[in-house]
């Protein structure tokens, strides 16, 4: 990897389709920009069209190269949603290169869905669940044309590593909740972000034994200044505010500097180098590919996150 990502280490896009869920703000926001000046044509997947289309506004301000971004209704905290809005993507497309599940919740407390489901979960990971596998085919499909670069990008977190579960062989054990104090929802959030990192890896393993040529990556963005971050902070008693508004400017990186890794993921061109197979599903950061924690390298644990998810979805008739 290049000691410092620029748009310049990102394989040309004209003529690729792009679904980024989120990316009216933050992180998402960045990539977007990003890949619109390599010349795709990318989904912004976000609940609210008028956010989006402001959102869609500044970055046309800000220069689109010859990209463009269109907007693509999704709720993530209603797993139904995420198998609608895939329907809706498939009758508009023919192709989808790069899929990259970016939103995230991280602001606690967290609460219960109607489902019964804790809704961070839901968000961060059951709802990308439904969406990717439910768009899987159109993804196989493109894979199969001459040239073809198909990535599945996932965006995790360094807080992945804040916990070690011993399974996640059933439901309850999908839906753990470890309280709603400070230390809890740091803990709650980092479950659901190693949920991400074992997703990567099943669905790599997967393809790979399907023979797929569809590269996933789990991404690591570094600390940056969202609006998610922020209100993670902010949730600390006593000092959070102070921490947010003077402490994290001081330490987290901007929206771009976010966006640069998670594009490199999807774009880079030493991906599809030489260096190929050390990014199936590799863990990235912007020091480069990293080792997840061990949990995220627990196979057992991915194969039984898969089937557990699986099974949720099923239950809810996705």
């Amino acid at each position: 990897m290049p000691s410092t990502i620029s748009e310049e280490h990102l394989v040309a896009l004209h003529g690729k389709v792009i679904l980024i869920t989120g990316g009216n703000t933050g992180i998402g926001y960045a990539t977007i920009q990003i890949l619109t000046r390599r010349g795709a044509k990318v989904y912004m997947a976000t609940r609210s069209e008028s956010r989006a289309a402001e959102a869609i506004q500044r970055l046309k301000a800000e220069n689109l190269g010859d990209g463009s971004v269109h907007w693509l209704e999704l709720d993530l905290s209603d797993p139904r949603s995420a198998a609608r809005a895939a329907q809706e993507f498939l009758q508009k497309e023919q192709r989808l290169d790069i899929l990259i599940n970016n939103a995230a919740s991280a602001v606690g407390p967290y609460k219960l869905t109607s489902d019964g489901l804790w809704d961070i979960m839901v968000i961060n990971h059951i709802s990308h669940f439904v969406l990717t596998e439910a768009l899987l085919p159109l993804m196989k499909r493109t894979a199969t044309e001459p040239g073809a670069d198909v990535r599945i990008v996932g965006v995790t977190s360094k807080a992945h590593a804040f916990v070690a579960p011993e399974s996640f062989a059933t439901k309850e054990a999908l839906n753990k909740s470890f309280g709603d104090s400070t230390r809890g929802i740091f803990k709650t959030y980092g479950y659901t972000k190693l949920a991400n990192m074992l997703h990567i890896k099943a669905l790599q393993k997967r393809f790979d034994a399907e023979g797929a040529r569809i590269t996933c990556i789990g991404v690591h963005p570094g600390a940056t200044k969202t609006p998610g971050a922020q209100g993670l902070f902010r949730g600390i008693p006593v000092i959070g505010p102070f921490m947010a508004t003077v402490i994290a400017p001081l330490f987290f990186g901007s929206w771009y500097q976010g966006g640069i890794t998670v594009a490199f993921a999807a774009a880079g061109a030493e991906v599809v180098g030489p260096q190929h197979e050390r990014y199936k599903g590799a863990y990235f950061t912007p020091k480069g590919i990293e080792t997840p924690s061990k949990s995220a390298l627990d196979s057992r644990l991915q194969e039984e996150l898969y089937e557990t998810t699986e099974k949720v979805a099923r239950e809810l008739r996705l």
